[in-house]
């Protein structure tokens, strides 16, 4: 990217994981123009069959397992995570809703309700009731799931907290303690799904399936919009009872959906995705101080810790100044967020490494 006077700067964020095939990727470009010289917005979503919007979920089907076939197609992550959660209280007919400390889905009401943070929640009071917060990664909370619960929703891999991978095991004890107990286990993939982190979506790593996936952010390559995924036996519950029971304007725009399908169909079609762990690989070998305290995360969803808040603030203002873009996380302010794009070269992520490592010293 450029600043007004020419400078250049590489995007280590990805826009906070949007642009994973770049900025202005042409296959996405490409897609758009087209599509905006066809049609825009015609008809409220669902109202009118849009081509784009049948090809896009049609392919996103094809790439998931057999229960994940039915796509309602929304503006943003958070809008996913409200359907999701209206969904799993209309299928179950039960209004517990269990979350996790440190997780982070959107902003808007319900979202922010099962959000694990209380510090960005309290000036919004009151919340959607009947929300339960459990340790992540921890499996004996997993028994305060109940047959009360009407779903629990997690990401997949925790992005706010610092790219924090849950174990196998923990992933794997929370999908029986759903299917024990009849709750919808929702998976939000919104900032590590597309092929972040070396699979198409994270849970592929992890030998489990979800009833709901969730995805937005780099889904578009650069346009708005997001999903949530389901069975059509579970997404049927929102067709009656009422019968508009999930409804939005511009959810399944046309010229977003032709982005992503573009995106997807880059990322089907190209190496990208199989190259993420070899990238991933080169970022912790270059990325080698003294001031470096782990390396946490997995593909390119990485994060970079250090002493404290107050240290990560000077080597980030340092960073910016050498021509580097990173931040930090919502709830972990020592760690540096590494999320660049999928088509980084290897020689790129040398280059960068070596810029980071300089903007460190230079912060010391």
């Amino acid at each position: 990217m450029y600043d007004v006077n020419g400078k250049q700067y590489a995007d280590l964020i990805s826009g906070i994981g949007v642009s994973s095939l770049g900025h202005c990727h042409p296959a996405v470009v490409k897609a758009v123009q087209e599509q905006a010289a066809k049609f825009m917005h015609l008809m409220v979503y669902g109202e009118y069959i849009y081509s784009p919007q049948v090809q896009l979920a049609a392919l996103l089907a094809k790439q998931l397992p057999d229960n994940l076939n039915s796509v309602y197609i929304t503006n943003s992550g958070t809008e996913a995570t409200e359907g999701a959660l209206k969904l799993a209280k209309r299928y179950t007919g039960r209004t517990r809703i269990v979350s996790f400390k440190n997780a982070y889905h959107g902003s808007t009401h319900g979202a922010l309700s099962v959000m694990g943070s209380e510090y960005f929640k309290n000036a919004f009071r009151p919340l959607l009731p009947d929300v339960q917060h459990l340790e992540f990664n921890n499996i004996e909370d997993l028994e305060n799931i109940s047959c009360r619960t009407a779903a629990v929703i997690v990401e997949t891999i925790q992005g706010e907290a610092g790219a924090v991978v849950p174990s196998v095991e923990f992933l794997q004890a929370l999908r029986n303690k759903c299917t024990e107990m009849g709750a919808l286990l929702i998976l939000d993939e919104i900032q590590c799904g597309f092929g972040r982190t070396g699979k198409l979506f994270a849970f592929e790593h992890f030998g489990i399936v979800p009833d709901v996936l969730l995805t937005a952010k780099a889904m578009g390559g650069g346009m708005p919009i997001g999903a949530f995924i389901s069975s059509s036996e579970i997404m049927n519950s929102l067709t009656n009872n009422p019968v508009l029971g999930h409804i939005t304007t511009f959810g399944g725009h046309p010229v977003s959906c032709a982005a992503a399908l573009a995106t997807l169909t880059t990322l089907a079609e190209s190496n990208l995705i199989n190259e993420v762990e070899t990238k991933e690989q080169l970022f912790r070998k270059y990325l080698q101080h003294p001031a470096i305290k782990a390396i946490h995360g997995k593909g390119l969803l990485l994060s970079v810790e250090f002493e404290n808040h107050e240290l990560l603030l000077k080597i980030i203002e340092r960073c910016i100044a050498n021509g580097i873009i990173t931040d930090w996380f919502l709830f972990s302010d020592n760690r540096m967020r590494l999320a660049p794009p999928l088509i980084i070269t290897a020689e790129q992520i040398e280059i960068c490494s070596a810029a980071i490592v300089k903007s460190i010293n230079e912060a010391l």
